[in-house]
């Protein structure tokens, strides 16, 4: 297993990401050799990326492969071992001094996380909290806004992903879309440069999937980066702008949906594709 990030030299940090980031740029993603380790289990492998700012670029593979533990990686949930994200030039999860990378302070961690929002598989609502409330914690807490104008944007973003008449309603009084959708809300509410989506559907019963879906595709043409792993690849192939076919830890494919589920260049993305289309 390779030395920590904390550890090891990475020269070519010095040359990719910058100390200040571009004003101009907005969630563009940079990933550069990263590898992630669970105990021997090597989960993500020399992973190299370029993720485009204001574009919908879904992650597809099969269980198991990494898709997650990559998006984690990009907001930080998951200390890389060796490599780096950067977002906008500016390193996810650590600072530069001289030519070693250190992992930054939580605060800044906090702080920096603020730009990249996640939308979970299975919701992570506080059950003793309204949709609203749900939706206005972390502008309050994070963002500095006051109640009252966490309130206006809130109800704003709960209107946006239709439910706008079910602010006062908790969790347990909604079904799962509309739980999915209030996240989904939540997330919007940071006003972040990137969301990331983990399987938004997949704790979904059938006929729930396609309010879900629906709103994310919504958001494809906001400006926001948005970055979907799922298995819902009518979705991947109808909205995306890019695809990735993700296995055994690395990304072996790469490019417009066209491309990918019609003519597909690696022989196991052509394999995976011919099970599930």
């Amino acid at each position: 297993m390779p030395a920590t990030i904390e550890e090891e030299v990475v020269e070519e940090v010095i040359a990719g990401a910058k100390t200040n980031p571009s004003s101009e740029a907005l969630g563009r993603i940079e990933v550069r050799g990263v590898n992630k380790y669970f105990g021997s289990l090597h989960v993500l492998r020399d992973v190299s990326l370029d993720i485009e700012a204001g574009k919908v670029t879904s992650i597809i593979g099969p269980s198991g492969s990494g898709k997650t533990t990559l998006l984690r990686s990009i907001n930080h949930l998951e200390k890389v071992d060796s490599g780096y994200i950067a977002i906008d030039d500016e390193l996810v999860g650590y600072r530069r001094k001289g030519d070693r990378l250190y992992e930054l302070k939580e605060k800044e961690i906090l702080r920096r996380r603020s730009r990249v929002a996640m939308v979970f598989q299975n919701f992570n609502l506080f059950p003793h909290m309204t949709a609203l409330e749900n939706v206005i914690e972390a502008p309050v807490s994070v963002r500095g806004l006051t109640k009252a104008q966490a309130i206006e944007e809130g109800k704003a973003f709960l209107s946006r992903v239709g439910l706008g008449d079910r602010a006062g309603a908790y969790p347990n009084q909604l079904s799962g879309g509309q739980k999915q959708r209030v996240a989904i809300a939540r997330a919007l509410a940071m006003k972040p440069k990137v969301i990331l989506f983990d399987e938004p559907t997949s704790a979904l019963d059938p006929e729930l999937v396609g309010e879900v879906l629906e709103v994310i595709d919504s958001l494809a043409t906001g400006g926001t980066t948005l970055v979907v792993v799922t298995h819902e690849l009518a979705f991947a192939r109808e909205v995306s702008d890019k695809v990735v076919f993700f296995d055994k830890g690395k990304p072996l494919e790469f490019g417009p949906p066209l491309q990918l589920f019609n003519n597909p260049r690696c022989e196991r993305t052509a394999e995976f594709l011919s099970k599930l289309l």
